[in-house]
């Protein structure tokens, strides 16, 4: 949230007047929460890495409060939090946070693209509405005050979507065990069925739904350590395509097999290390991440698939309003001969070279660099009138210079112009933060070809 930003303030030490050296120990008192009026208040003292009693320098002590206050807000419950000590005896103090709770179910109206991004659906399709979604989009972000969170999702349009996932972070007295599950129909009127060979996703549409996929999911989260969690997932996908889809006309290697319909089991096994000052907006701090992935139960034909992916991430305050950040990730998937469902690579999610958004890389691995230096140019606040939802609506505004670089690795038979050799893309733009994690970034980018684009990129934190 914009708020986030720059919140020093939102943390205030008072020491015993008999504290005078820094490297004294104090102990910690009491911890004690208040203005939570949904959240039960031990989903707070989980985010704390401190007890009652504890002892702690107080040259540790401001660091440590500034991890509190990150890893609460960084739950995606709180609009706002603010830690102030207070004085209880000559060498101990309480420990006061205040939280003020985000507005937590949203009836969302939905009206969505059905291409792979906005600059797609507004340069090649020209904005086609015929291309577009609508529906209802119906979330609880804190079902029973325990963070658990119910999504309902009822989509018609050019791609029909019903949907439903519920997640319980916490299920063990202890709050180290979760647990998610989801399950939904999808329909779609087109599918990529191909890649050309200048990179460009070629889409099969037919009369009627190009595409139908039935999706169960279960997950079971382990987190031990306040900064990370893992993941123990499995799900079940039965995928059907038009028939004309796998024929010589389009794509046989579609699914890898002359059928027009796969049933398939995925397993996987993530870590997740997420140690920042803003979960949805880093600035300050570290993440990063390991998935091993298993689709089908043979090693090579069909949808077979065994991958391995990574990525690290690092954002540093340079202080005066100047941050920089050095994303990196790479994936490698066996064996290298794959179904077309298994070879997406760059271009799919935020997995992208800025510059390269109408284009897509397949392969069978790749990595992806990106570094962005930012300026901060303001923060600001204007009254909103759901005050119910929030009382004022803050943007952060940010000028950045940023620059990437790519490799993907594609077998000679389904190499195309932007396999097998070093990519490269710059530019320039803003990013504009604003309330509840909603982040629009406009990006005037050049890629090593000489092409020149402005992106616009919408993330949605609801």
């Amino acid at each position: 949230m914009a708020q986030n930003i720059d919140r020093a303030a939102d943390i205030i030490i008072h020491l015993p007047a008999t504290i005078t050296d820094s490297s004294s120990k104090i102990m910690i008192n009491q911890i004690n929460v208040s203005g939570n009026n949904s959240t039960k208040a031990y989903v707070i003292y989980r985010e704390v890495q401190f007890k009652n009693g504890d002892s702690i320098t107080v040259t540790e002590l401001d660091e440590a409060l500034k991890e509190v206050r990150e890893q609460i807000y960084n739950t995606t419950l709180f609009s706002d939090v603010r830690i102030e000590t207070a004085v209880v005896s000559d060498r101990a103090i309480d420990v006061n946070i205040t939280v003020k709770e985000r507005w937590y179910i949203f009836p969302i109206p939905i009206f969505q693209i059905a291409d792979r991004n906005l600059n797609e659906w507004l340069v090649k399709y020209k904005g086609d509405l015929s291309r577009t979604n609508y529906g209802v989009k119906f979330v609880h972000f804190n079902l029973t005050g325990r963070k658990d969170q119910l999504r309902l999702y009822l989509i018609d349009g050019y791609t029909r979507t019903i949907s439903l996932a519920y997640s319980m972070p916490y299920i063990n007295s202890s709050l180290t065990k979760g647990l998610f599950f989801s399950g939904g129909l999808s329909q779609s009127r087109q599918l990529i069925y191909q890649t050309s060979y200048n990179n460009k996703a070629l889409y099969f549409a037919g009369p009627k739904y190009a595409v139908e996929n039935w999706v169960a999911n279960a997950s079971f989260i382990l987190r031990k350590a306040i900064n990370s969690r893992q993941f123990f997932n499995i799900a079940y996908t039965y995928s059907n395509v038009n028939d004309s889809v796998i024929t010589s006309a389009y794509n046989p290697n579609y699914f890898k097999d002359s059928v027009s319909y796969k049933s398939f089991l995925d397993l996987s096994y993530t870590y997740q290390y997420i140690n920042v000052n803003n979960a949805a907006f880093p600035l300050e701090g570290t993440t990063g991440g390991l998935t091993v992935f298993k689709r089908g139960f043979g090693l090579t034909g069909g949808v077979n698939l065994f991958s391995i992916a990574g990525n690290y991430n690092k954002y540093w305050d340079l202080k005066r309003g100047w941050y920089f950040s050095e994303q990196t990730q790479a994936k490698i998937k066996l064996p290298f001969d794959e179904a077309y469902i298994n070879q997406q690579a760059l271009g799919y999610g935020e997995s992208y070279l800025r510059g390269q958004e109408y284009y897509v890389v397949d392969g069978a691995a790749y990595v992806l660099a990106r570094s962005t230096l930012k300026k901060k140019l303001f923060v600001v606040s204007f009254p909103f009138y759901f005050k119910s939802i929030a009382e004022r609506m803050p943007f952060a505004v940010f000028a950045k210079v940023y620059s990437d670089i790519g490799y993907s690795y594609s077998l000679p038979k389904y190499e195309t112009y932007f396999n097998n050799r070093f990519l490269y893309t710059y530019g320039a733009g803003f990013d504009v933060l604003t309330f509840y994690d909603l982040n629009m970034r406009l990006e005037y980018s050049i890629d090593q070809l000489g092409e020149k684009g402005l992106f616009l990129h919408i993330q949605k934190g609801l």
